[in-house]
């Protein structure tokens, strides 16, 4: 384990020490699972420690294990990542506590990706959706236990901003994720059932200070920067209703289908440091990306990712690109449609387009309430402050980075008609 003053400022305060139960009996099961029924299995050691840095997510605690066992006699090693649920009483335990999310990344493993999965193997199409998946429960606590990517050369990129390359391909493997998601969804009303609830319709979320209050606090802001307030009626004018048109658009294909639109399963939570990349050591050449973390599902607008990519994997630059990288998803959503046999209506870029306007709340909401959080997660942010502090949220909003961004970006919006009724 790292020394203390390395854990501070690298680690989440809940995941510097496991828990008890994470123990050999649980390895055991892991190990069990992983091999044939009849091996006999010894553990000889184990070491455990974070699995991730602080900042790279927050709705779960997440521990890596390097296993040291006997398999029928004979040495063995392999390293496994535990995510399980927050335990330490906490503004994130009341939180999380009552979702069902991981029950929807369970299910997501072991029946929805390999459909998927099947789905392109079927037309000779050899992309991975996921991590393996090697256990999980939910009794009497909720664990699931993955493959540790990084042994096989996957890491996460927290130190500098993706590459075009990077994000390209992140797009695609969207693309096809949503192209065979919607044609299942139309050809079987009820496979996707339990993926009813995104982030932005759970009952826990919507009552986050954080939530409900964000746009208020980024209003200040804008009232107090000389360079800003003139973008404060154009706030003002939506501050009330906001979050509420947020949640009708995740609520929109249950509620209320409009015609002729296009309904997918979204990841719902689609930013870089829910991937990992891989590089060829020697040359240095990507490879491949995996995507993660399938905790928050849903079946919702076909832009809904796309909206909060915008933010979370492209930086400043590659976003005045949005709409050639839009092309390139665009491209590989239809292609893979065609490939696999759908029989529909295709979509059209023109019509996507016009969807970003529909729910351009949603990303007025992303641009107010989680862009100055997601900016500051490179320094050592508290996330519990986030969470219950107004003040600090305020004082994340009046960073020098955020507003300078701001300072570019908001011209744009109003260029494009965002603040318009």
């Amino acid at each position: 384990m790292p020394t203390n003053d390395e854990s501070a400022h690298k680690f989440n305060a809940d995941e510097l020490q496991a828990p008890e139960w994470i123990n050999d009996d649980l390895f055991a099961k892991v190990l069990a699972n992983c091999e044939k029924k009849d091996s006999q299995i010894r553990i000889k050691s184990t070491k455990i420690s974070p699995a991730s840095m602080k900042g790279d997510h927050y709705a779960s605690v997440m521990f890596r294990a390097q296993l040291q066992y006997q398999l029928n006699g004979v040495d063995k090693a392999r390293s496994v990542i535990l995510k399980t649920m927050p335990e330490s009483e906490g503004h994130k335990k009341e939180m999380l506590g009552k979702t069902d999310i991981f029950e929807k990344e369970i299910i997501m493993y072991t029946e929805v990706i390999p459909r998927f999965e099947k789905v392109l193997r079927d037309i000779g199409d050899s992309t991975v959706l996921k991590a393996a998946c090697l256990y999980y429960s939910l009794s009497p606590r909720k664990v699931i236990v993955f493959e540790d990517l990084v042994p096989v050369g996957y890491e996460v990129v927290r130190d500098r901003p993706l590459t075009e390359e990077e994000v390209k391909a992140a797009y695609d493997k969207l693309a096809k994720w949503h192209a065979i998601s919607h044609k299942i969804n139309l050809e079987e009303p009820h496979y996707f059932d339990k993926f009813y609830q995104g982030v932005f319709n759970m009952s826990a979320l919507a009552k986050q200070d954080f939530v409900i209050r964000g746009i208020t606090t980024f209003i200040e802001v804008l009232r107090e920067t000389p360079s800003l307030s003139k973008y404060v009626p154009y706030f003002a004018a939506v501050e009330s209703t906001t979050f509420q048109q947020c949640r009708a658009s995740f609520d929109e294909y249950r509620k209320s289908p409009k015609p002729g639109a296009f309904y997918v399963l979204c990841h719902g939570d689609f930013h870089c440091k829910n991937m990992m990349f891989k590089h060829n050591k020697e040359t240095g050449k990507f490879e491949d990306v995996m995507l993660l973390d399938y905790q928050v599902g849903y079946v919702g607008p076909i832009v809904m990712d796309l909206i909060y990519s915008k933010y979370f994997i492209l930086d400043e630059h590659l976003r005045l690109e949005f709409p050639a990288l839009v092309y390139r998803y665009f491209t590989t959503l239809t292609g893979t449609l065609k490939k696999i046999g759908f029989e529909g209506e295709l979509p059209k870029l023109a019509e996507i387009h016009k969807q970003f306007m529909h729910h351009k709340h949603f990303e007025l909401f992303l641009l107010t309430t989680f862009l100055p959080m997601w900016m500051a997660m490179k320094d050592d942010i508290d996330m519990d402050s986030v969470m219950t502090s107004e003040e600090y949220r305020r004082n994340l909003c009046k960073s020098a980075e955020y507003i300078k961004y701001l300072e570019s970006a908001l011209p744009r919006l109003l260029h494009l008609g965002y603040f318009e009724d």
